[in-house]
């Protein structure tokens, strides 16, 4: 069976935040760590090279694979900040209508810029995402 390539290194999130380049991006990526320290009351972690991961669950498949991973994390991609929400959107509706400008994928809100979403309902998305994971995976 496959390693999970993506795991705590240890590495300095400080260190790793000071690094990006882009000043907007940098302060977008403060504001998210801001803001998921409140929501998760845990210290970030680095998740491989390049994602902030908060907390951790224990997921296991019914092929018998099995690990750990962030409840939430983020990451500042080249084209975008990535929120990893890992409940996924589907039970969020309503509050995904009124985020404002973003992209998805299975588990990725992909947002250019902070100043195109409502951070009070980003905020809620992740209070509600980690909760449910919380419950889903203790």
């Amino acid at each position: 069976m496959a390693d999970l390539k993506t795991k705590t290194t240890g590495k300095s999130v400080e260190q790793f935040l000071g690094s990006v380049k882009d000043k907007k991006k940098r302060d977008d990526c403060l504001t998210v760590l801001k803001l998921m320290k409140q929501v998760t009351r845990t210290k970030p972690k680095m998740w491989g090279p390049s994602i902030v991961g908060f907390g951790t669950y224990h997921y296991k498949y019914e092929s018998g694979h099995e690990g750990d991973f962030f409840l939430t994390g983020f990451s500042p991609r080249a084209q975008s900040l990535t929120v990893y929400i890992m409940a996924g959107f589907a039970r969020y509706d309503s509050l995904m209508k009124r985020l404002g400008k973003f992209k998805t994928g299975k588990s990725c809100l992909y947002i250019k810029s902070l100043d195109d979403v409502n951070l009070s309902i980003l905020k809620r998305l992740i209070e509600q995402s980690v909760k449910h994971m919380k419950k889903k995976c203790p």
